[in-house]
């Protein structure tokens, strides 16, 4: 199949017609995932195409659903389950940490669980509480779970496929906001990166913008705006946060010298914060100066008029660019290096 141009969404139900067709094995289920196609459209047409046995619909009971898929995957099926909206996962978290992440360590790798937690997560769409929340941290701060967050269609496509192909529990969050983005995706002959890689979505010199799902078309347009002062920054799509790449991650912020990191989620003890922590550890040496954090705020998610405060924006991007001392201070890693 030649490139041509989808939404995310349209990519993610391509991944999973096309895992379907593929392997039996796999099976689709959720609220209202069957005959309405998901809140989001996103399964849409599967229950006509491969019947009621392997998409359906289940009760309002995401612990329910949860524990159902931990049951078929031990059984040798590849369930891909969905939660409606990111907090709605929350009453599963108790299966998802104490068997979903554990059963792997528990039986000594003699039982593993290929099972895919698809939630929709993070804001912009003008959604109430319990509707935008961004909940990647408990997950990524959970062992034994891997946690995946696509930025663009065909990323979505091929996340998801491998995270249904990967042996192991997978949390895949999809970004709202970037349901209806429009790009040229090739979902016939692979392009896209690994699993488990970074990607730099655009080269620079002087910094590295650090984002994920939804933060990532924000930093591109950050980094456009710092372009029209002069400043080049690069960005760099994490893609995966558990397994984190931290190669791709130190060779840029070693090169570039400067780094800030994004999120949508609050900034305490957030994903961000551990990222800032790996890179500051790894890359001391080459740092020009401190690395700084763009995140939403320490509250819960706000009401619908006020999410655009809330969400991290090009205006808090570029403040924090202006924090990064281009100006004030010489540029003294050379003399770092030379005395280490």
């Amino acid at each position: 199949m030649a490139s041509m141009t989808m939404t995310m969404a349209q990519a993610l139900n391509g991944a999973l017609r096309d895992a379907l067709r593929a392997d039996e094995r796999v099976l689709v289920f959720g609220e209202d995932v069957a005959a309405l196609g998901g809140v989001f459209r996103i399964t849409d047409g599967l229950t006509e195409e491969f019947g009621e046995d392997r998409c359906f619909d289940t009760p309002l009971a995401e612990a329910g659903i949860v524990g159902l898929a931990v049951g078929m995957a031990m059984g040798g099926f590849r369930p891909v389950v969905e939660m409606q909206f990111d907090a709605f996962a929350y009453p599963a978290f108790e299966q998802i940490a104490s068997h979903v992440a554990k059963l792997r360590n528990r039986t000594r790798g003699r039982l593993s669980l290929p099972m895919v937690i698809r939630i929709p997560y993070a804001g912009g769409i003008g959604g109430v509480e319990h509707h935008c929340d961004s909940s990647e941290a408990y997950y990524a701060h959970t062992p034994g779970l891997k946690v995946v967050t696509p930025a663009t269609a065909e990323d979505a496509y091929w996340l998801l496929r491998d995270a249904i192909d990967d042996p192991d529990p997978v949390i895949f969050m999809e970004p709202k906001r970037l349901y209806w983005s429009k790009e040229e995706a090739d979902t016939g002959t692979r392009q896209a990166s690994p699993f488990g890689r970074a990607v730099v979505r655009r080269k620079g010199h002087d910094g590295t913008l650090l984002a994920y799902g939804p933060c990532v078309p924000v930093a591109m347009q950050a980094a456009t705006a710092a372009a029209e002062e002069g400043i080049s920054l690069e960005v760099v799509d994490l893609r995966t946060i558990v397994p984190f790449d931290d190669e791709t991650v130190t060779e840029s912020v070693r090169r570039t010298g400067r780094c800030i990191v994004m999120q949508e989620a609050q900034g305490f003890a957030g994903v961000a914060a551990e990222i800032t922590a790996r890179v500051q550890e790894r890359c001391f040496h080459s740092l020009a100066a401190p690395v700084l954090r763009v995140t939403g705020f320490d509250i819960p998610y706000p009401p619908p008029k006020l999410e655009h405060a809330h969400l991290p924006g090009v205006d808090r991007v570029m403040d924090a660019v202006d924090r990064l001392q281009f100006d004030d201070e010489p540029d003294v890693r050379h003399l770092v290096r030379e005395v280490s």
